[in-house]
């Protein structure tokens, strides 16, 4: 692994841990009146699927702003619209119980699969 990607784990297990620690917090019954994280896990799934479609369409707003600049193209509001995808998707999967690492195990089984062959075997 390189360090890149160590690092890149890295930042992901730590994110995913906080998160954790913010969802825990809450079934703690703690106060976490200042927590952004904890203010989505009281609210519940709703409010947590909803900042998912928010993302993601400011997401592909912000590919579509890039795609038609004619000049300078500079990717940092795509770049920082995907952390916030990112950011809220790791929220949604501690909602779930879930980690990154389990996207990680799955995006590893996937590899040299076909995208239309992996795709045909979910709908059996």
């Amino acid at each position: 692994m390189s360090q890149q990607d160590n690092e890149l784990s890295q930042v992901i297990q730590q994110l995913a841990d906080t998160v954790l620690s913010r969802k825990e917090s809450v079934q703690d019954g703690k106060n976490t009146e200042n927590s952004y994280v904890a203010s989505l896990f009281k609210k519940g799934d709703d409010a947590i699927l909803k900042k998912i479609g928010e993302e993601a369409a400011e997401t592909i707003m912000a590919a579509k702003d890039l795609r038609n600049a004619n000049t300078n193209h500079n990717p940092q509001a795509l770049i920082n619209e995907i952390a916030d995808l990112w950011f809220h998707s790791i929220v949604l999967l501690a909602q779930f119980n879930c980690r990154p690492e389990d996207v990680i195990s799955e995006l590893k089984r996937r590899e040299g699969i076909s995208g239309i062959a992996e795709k045909a075997s979910r709908s059996k």
